[in-house]
């Protein structure tokens, strides 16, 4: 059933098609969260959906069958842990309550995709595709405008690139810009069998998609063109024409890259695809952050280091031999995972998303009409491109990546048989969905006290008052923090925001800035153990700042010269 087939119109596939097209989309910002707002108003559009569910539930009566599986049981106890770590491991607030909540509504939006059954489901999912293939095609031509036209690029509508000769569409990251490629068109394809424009546009939309991911120059985007020629190639569910625009994907990225080969040779214009593609198929700092959290693991195998803690230990645990960037990831979700939660949690987690995916694989393959089959597959193409992006980056941790994920991953299962939903399910998403509109609300009104701090107006107030406001805040007090622990006088006061906003991301400035408060209330080994931290980074502002050492080789040191005498638990500094 389509939308014109469906008689009156439902309002869910239409908000699931804003929900997941919007975010993607809007290029305003405001300092110091680049992506703040594109999540926010995901949150926001799923609050939406989750309320117009909510009434599609109530319609399909009976039908509406959900049970606990072990997606939602992987997922509860992911959502669990933000939680777990503000209780009892000193995580601040303000970074547990975001992840907290966006996986919550992750259980709810999985709960409101295996209630949705039949015709409602079939409308979900081709709301869900058109949202998809709408934000790609859209993305196309901002990309374009980024690489070709880049001073059209204001920051408002279209965001600027500062990647020569790359595209990273409005969400700022060529890898994200390729993901969402990668996931429109799999929701063109999807789309192609329900209608006859769309099929007969296909190999025209895919052509746009993948030259887009060749503007992007992302390496994970080959990936996933990889996989759109495979899916044409195994799966004969589909159509013949839609089996070849597949299988020509990749004639068309090798099109794409000789025809900016072209341009650039023609002309001062970067080949941001080239010069991406001599760094080799991996990156070293990558390899080099795998080879730490390897370390971490073994050194904290059964409970790993915390939810929201990985940079914490890992910028303070020695590695003479680290990589000198700043990473707060390490950019590979299971190793994520059992670094922060230790392998028991871990294991028990992606256990269970193992054992859904194995679910969605024979469901896929066991349909019943071709129909279920090709949704199925298109469902399950939708994981597991985001799946492989997870083994290379860390998509799934915004929400505009998170939600539609678990969503489409919910409606490609096969429906649930022998349990009634209960009766206080349906009224607890519609409750959920509103908690989520006013919540989504309210944070846009709390980060107003964060861009005080960072990009005051003209009759703002002094900065410590500002600072103070913002530390109020119960989402983004560590955005305060940072600014209070680098701009406030060495002492108790910088030193307690430094230890709350380290959880956050400590970089050269803040390593700098903490050391000096702990000298100053005493403790020097430990702020010459951060000092030494700050040398193996070999980061400009902490090499300028040293450079005082140099001067003082023939005087007593002062503390930044003088290495700690011994390593530090990284866990007592919190």
């Amino acid at each position: 059933m389509s939308f014109r087939e469906a008689g009156p119109r439902p309002p869910l596939p239409f908000a699931l098609a804003l929900a997941v097209a919007l975010p993607t989309l809007l290029a305003y910002n405001l300092t110091p969260a680049a992506t703040l707002f594109n999540e926010l108003l995901s949150l926001l559009g799923w609050g939406a959906v989750l309320l117009f569910g909510a009434s599609a539930l109530l319609a399909q009566g009976e039908r509406s069958r959900v049970q606990l599986e072990p997606l939602i049981g992987g997922l509860v106890l992911l959502a669990v842990a933000p939680w777990v770590s503000v209780a009892f491991r000193g995580l601040p607030l303000s970074l547990g309550v975001g992840p907290g909540v966006v996986l919550a509504v992750g259980v709810a939006v999985v709960v409101l995709a295996r209630g949705l059954a039949g015709a409602q489901r079939a409308l979900a999912v081709e709301g869900l595709c058109w949202g998809l293939l709408v934000a790609g095609l859209l993305s196309v031509g901002v990309s374009l405008v980024q690489v070709f036209w880049p001073a059209v690029a204001d920051g408002v509508w279209i965001a600027r690139s500062g990647l020569a000769g790359r595209a990273i569409g409005n969400l700022r990251q060529p890898n994200h810009l390729a993901s969402l490629l990668m996931w429109s068109s799999g929701a063109a394809v999807w789309l192609a069998g329900r209608h006859e424009l769309v099929r007969r546009a296909l190999p025209g939309l895919l052509l746009a998609l993948v030259f887009a991911v060749v503007l992007s120059a992302s390496r994970t985007g080959y990936v996933g063109v990889a996989l759109l020629a495979l899916w044409g190639l195994l799966d004969r569910s589909l159509a013949k024409s839609v089996r070849a625009s597949l299988l020509a994907t990749p004639v068309m990225m090798a099109a794409g890259w000789g025809l900016l080969a072209l341009w650039s040779a023609g002309g001062q214009h970067a080949f941001g695809a080239a010069a991406r593609l001599a760094e080799g198929a991996g990156s070293p700092s990558r390899m080099a952050i795998l080879r730490d959290a390897l370390e971490l693991v073994r050194a904290n195998p059964w409970f790993g280091v915390g939810w929201g803690e990985f940079n914490f230990a890992w910028s303070l645990t020695p590695f003479p031999h680290r990589h000198t960037a700043f990473f707060d990831h390490t950019h590979n979700l299971p190793l994520q995972l059992i670094v922060e939660l230790g392998l028991p949690w871990a294991l028990a987690v992606l256990g269970l998303l193992l054992w859904s995916g194995w679910r969605l694989l024979v469901g896929a393959l066991r349909a019943d009409t071709p129909e279920l089959q090709r949704q199925r597959r298109a469902m399950g193409m939708l994981v597991l491109m985001i799946g492989v992006h997870s083994l290379l980056e860390y998509p799934l941790w915004y929400a505009y990546f998170l939600l539609p994920a678990v969503f489409a991953f919910g409606l490609g299962l096969p429906e649930a048989d022998g349990a009634r939903a209960s009766p206080v399910l349906v009224p607890l998403l519609g409750l959920a969905g509103a908690l989520l509109v006013t919540g989504s609300a309210y944070a846009y009104w709390d980060y107003g006290r964060i861009t005080a701090i960072y990009a005051p107006g003209v009759d703002a107030a002094p900065l410590p008052e500002r600072i103070a406001r913002g530390q109020r805040s119960w989402l983004f007090a560590h955005h305060a923090d940072y600014a209070a622990a680098t701009s406030l006088p060495p002492g108790p006061e910088a030193l307690v925001a430094a230890r709350r906003t380290a959880f956050s991301l400590i970089d050269a400035r803040l390593l700098k800035h903490w050391a000096q408060s702990l000298a100053q209330t005493g403790d020097v080994e430990a702020a010459r153990y951060l000092v030494d931290r700050l040398r193996e980074f070999r980061n400009p502002i902490g090499d300028e700042w040293l450079e005082q050492c140099e001067d003082a080789a023939a005087s007593a040191p002062a503390f930044p010269c003088q290495p700690a005498s011994g390593v530090i638990d990284w866990r007592s500094l919190r």
